[in-house]
């Protein structure tokens, strides 16, 4: 993924995340992307462009249409780097339980 910055920008959209939402499930072209939304085509295609250059999602080619789909090594990036943090909390959490534990054995 170009940066976790940008994916993270593009996540901010309630509408984008949506959109991967919906790429979750499957590949999809736009028309088949703008129908949920009360949204235009142009719209719709806008924020494509910025999953598109945070790397969340590719397209490709098929005639006329360009289908979407999620981008697999951008979620799984995500998903490490969210899990350096649940790593670091859950670290945080197990020795404030020590100290916890340790007060109450003064008591």
């Amino acid at each position: 993924m170009k940066n976790l910055d940008a994916a993270f920008s593009a996540l901010a959209d309630p509408t984008r995340r949506a959109i991967l939402a919906r790429l979750a499930l499957g590949e999809a072209t736009v028309t088949e992307l703008v129908e949920p939304f009360d949204l235009t085509q142009p719209a719709i295609s806008r924020h494509l462009k910025v999953l598109e250059g945070a790397g969340l999602i590719v397209r490709r080619i098929e005639g006329t249409k360009r289908p979407c789909r999620l981008a697999p090594a951008a979620v799984t990036e995500i998903d490490q780097w969210l899990g350096m943090l649940r790593k670091a909390l859950s670290a945080n959490y197990n020795r404030l339980d020590d100290v916890l534990a340790g007060m109450k054995t003064e008591e």
